[in-house]
């Protein structure tokens, strides 16, 4: 296949989906504008990756059925067949997972997840049946709308709720189903920048476009908020222990995914909207990057080492990083005094310019910490126009989360935050070499779940256990009387 004609074709899924879209609003093209940017730039990408490998023909053709389910997923707007492409993008998936079928560790990889993606769709299908015997349609702009206008919604509306929610969980490597998004990273790098810049993040869409029901069913806020924070926290504790640049950018998307999870169940949907298209705009960019990571670590080994910040110090950045941000939520957000979910947002603009004013030092040049300081401003100032422009693309919540959920994220994030803090000023402590220790093991939550796994349905390639030789011995011998 020609470079031309495969650049066609994959234009052409993105294109006809749009076509047979039967309604079309910002967050639907902003999406699909999105899977098509990724898909031209990955293309690209393995062009000159698998060039000469006897298979790339094959590789084309199962990443162009990827990208034409994804962007038939992003335009559907009937539950039913949103739910049936979501599938068939990760059965096409699967394929470029098991591209290279002599590599044993993504054979089994790919084994988990396909596993994994089944049961999601077990729970999938359910809600989507419970949906429309809720609803009486399957049309998302007619389910949440009568979501929005029902006082008390049915029992199988709640039961679909927490279905979805597992659904979502399982698709978005959450623990402590996350074993596979980390392992598989023997696929091709292609195949990993396409995974993690859009295939995971579906899960995230799905609920965008069922906002409405979200905010009507507490209980699925509340899941959401529960399943989304706790793994946020455990795998970005996890990535800090990691050596490996595709491992760590495997565990920082298993975080990036709680973060949205918890976004979504906050009803802070223009966060997550924001959140999709930059995570996965960076991935794509890390990981068809990562083989300049090398040469870059070399050269800061290279530099003079550093002083480790000091706890004086990580709390005046603090002090400087919520004052930037306060000032930046005050003009972005006009409800910022009475709508809980605008301190979340600005909480977390506040951790994540702190670094920025952490690094000032007054034995560093006056130009270098102005820029600092100045790099943090920006970096408030884009989030803030962000949030405006991503806010006018989402449907507006009307009224804020339960206070226990509110005070949940914000725990979430200042306990990562006082980890980080902890371990950078004190790395020697008993307490960060400890929960070093943890994190370096992942916490042990993949093991359990990889043996149920093999112990359910194991993979083809994995042998019984050979006898020992005497038992081998014996049983000769007796064949032969």
């Amino acid at each position: 296949m020609s470079r031309l004609s495969g650049l066609l074709g994959l234009l052409a899924a993105p294109l006809l989906a749009l076509l047979l879209a039967p309604q079309l609003d910002a967050l639907v093209l902003v999406m699909l504008a999105l899977v098509t940017f990724i898909a031209v730039v990955i293309h690209s990408y393995a062009r000159r990756y698998l060039d000469g490998q006897a298979a790339a023909a094959r590789f084309e053709r199962w990443f162009l059925a990827t990208i034409a389910a994804t962007s038939l997923l992003v335009t559907a707007g009937d539950l039913r067949l949103l739910a049936v492409a979501w599938t068939l993008s990760s059965l096409s998936l699967h394929q470029l997972l098991t591209f290279f079928s002599d590599r044993q560790p993504a054979q089994v990889a790919a084994h988990k997840k396909f596993l994994l993606s089944r049961l999601a769709d077990v729970a999938i299908y359910t809600a989507v049946a419970l949906l429309g015997r809720a609803f009486g349609s399957y049309d998302l702009s007619v389910i949440n709308a009568q979501a929005s206008a029902l006082a008390n919604l049915p029992a199988t509306a709640h039961a679909a709720g927490y279905l979805l929610v597992a659904g979502v969980a399982l698709r978005s490597a959450q623990l402590p189903f996350h074993g596979w998004l980390i392992q598989v990273m023997e696929a091709p790098t292609p195949v990993s920048a396409l995974l993690h810049a859009g295939v995971v993040n579906i899960g995230g869409y799905l609920l965008l476009r069922l906002a409405s029901l979200v905010e009507a069913l507490p209980g699925m806020e509340l899941a959401l908020v529960l399943v989304g924070g706790s793994t946020a926290v455990l795998a970005a504790l996890v990535t800090m222990t990691r050596v490996s640049i595709k491992v760590a950018l495997a565990w920082s998307t298993a975080a990036q995914m709680g973060f949205m999870l918890l976004e979504c169940g906050l009803g802070a949907w223009e966060l997550a909207l924001l959140h999709i298209v930059a995570h996965s705009c960076y991935k794509a960019y890390a990981f068809l990057g990562s083989g300049g990571v090398v040469a870059t670590h070399v050269q800061r080994q290279l530099a003079a080492p550093h002083a480790r910040p000091t706890l004086l110090r990580w709390i005046a950045a603090a002090v400087g990083g919520s004052l930037v941000a306060a000032i930046a939520g005050w003009v972005a957000w006009p409800t910022l005094g009475t709508d809980p979910r605008a301190w979340i947002a600005v909480t977390l603009l506040a951790l994540a310019i702190t670094p920025f004013f952490v690094r000032v030092d007054g034995a560093l040049p006056p130009l270098t910490n102005a820029g600092l300081v100045g790099s943090a401003v920006l970096v408030a100032t884009l989030y803030a126009a962000w949030h405006v422009a991503f806010g006018a693309l989402v449907p507006r919540v009307s009224a804020p989360p339960p206070v226990m959920v509110v005070f949940a994220a914000l725990g979430a994030f200042l306990t990562l935050f006082l980890v980080q803090v902890l371990v950078s000023a004190r790395p020697t402590s008993r307490a960060a070499r400890t929960l070093q220790a943890w994190a370096f093991a992942g916490f042990h939550l993949d093991e359990g779940f990889t043996r149920l796994t093999f112990l359910v349905w194991p993979p083809r390639h994995v042998r019984r256990a050979q006898p020992a030789p005497a038992a081998r011995m014996r049983s000769a011998v007796e064949r032969a009387a």
